[in-house]
């Protein structure tokens, strides 16, 4: 094992996926933006891992970041990166698809700026089919603003702002996902991350509008405020709480109560994405297609 604290930084093995990163270039090789335990360098190694898989062209595949711990992660993905309004990536997002249908945009949002202040771009992106990957980062709390409860909040769950528990009922993003007409639904946590590296590969190559919920730990406010403040702690509940969409389907609703349910839901490939459609339209208009 390195020691850290008596080793210098030409000493300490370079991790193979680093290049792929903005890190080593802006801010330093080592540096970590994230609290210990967070599962944010777990999903941005799963989505350089479905890049060096993919072999793509990272600038093909820009990164619309929303506003949140998870913003960070625009350093440590490759490709371009673009920061934008609380709860507006998608929609920007849908105006780089539109304008140049050769790039494939990877939204990066949290369970508020997707479900709270985006949710009606979050709808109606995925009722377009708009040909773009949203990953969900989803760590059931507030987590840059000081642990207020979120829309993902589980109800009974200790917030900043629900010391005795949140009463509300949480949005189960994946159903409403499914509700709007995505055609490409998965979810996973960061306790399962080869599977959840697999779902991201297909969901870059998906054509149409790709979603992964990724149910993701937070020591610092959710694991702290509800007795799960060690790593250990939040992933030991994290896979016991798990539970597959296979072996869902054969249990009660009680018996799901307070589960993970993880897998693949949808995978549609019969549905025109909106480029393809407004491609229609200009043809009638210039003459060129059916009247």
């Amino acid at each position: 094992m390195v020691n850290l604290k008596s080793t210098s930084k030409e000493e300490i093995p370079e991790h193979p996926l680093l290049k792929l990163t903005t890190s080593s270039k802006m801010l330093g090789s080592y540096i970590n933006f994230f609290c210990p335990g967070c599962g944010y360098g777990i999903i941005a190694q799963c989505i350089n891992r479905a890049f060096v898989k993919l072999k793509i062209d990272p600038i093909k595949y820009p990164q619309i970041v929303g506003i949140g711990c998870h913003s960070l992660l625009a350093f440590l993905i490759p490709g371009p990166a673009m920061m934008v309004l609380h709860g507006r990536a998608i929609p920007f997002a849908t105006g780089i698809r539109l304008a140049n249908p050769e790039v494939k945009p990877i939204v990066i949002v949290g369970d508020g700026d997707c479900l709270s202040i985006g949710t009606n771009h979050f709808v109606h992106g995925a009722r377009r089919n708009v040909n773009i990957t949203v990953l969900l980062m989803n760590n059931l709390i507030y987590g840059m603003t000081g642990g207020q409860s979120s829309p993902t909040t589980p109800t009974g769950s200790r917030t900043r702002t629900s010391v005795y528990g949140c009463v509300e009922r949480s949005i189960d993003a994946v159903e409403l996902a499914k509700t709007c007409g995505a055609t490409y639904i998965a979810r996973w946590t960061t306790a399962q991350p080869r599977l959840l590296t697999k779902a991201i590969i297909e969901a870059i190559q998906h054509k149409g509008f790709s979603f992964i919920d990724i149910i993701t730990p937070c020591m610092t406010y959710f694991g702290r405020f509800n007795r799960k403040a060690k790593p250990a702690d939040m992933y030991r509940w994290l896979k016991s709480n798990s539970v597959s969409l296979h072996h869902a389907e054969k249990m009660s609703v009680e018996e799901l109560k307070s589960k993970i349910i993880i897998g693949k839901f949808v995978e549609r490939k019969d549905v025109s994405i909106l480029y393809e459609e407004y491609e229609k339209i200009f043809k009638r208009a210039q003459g060129r297609g059916e009247s």
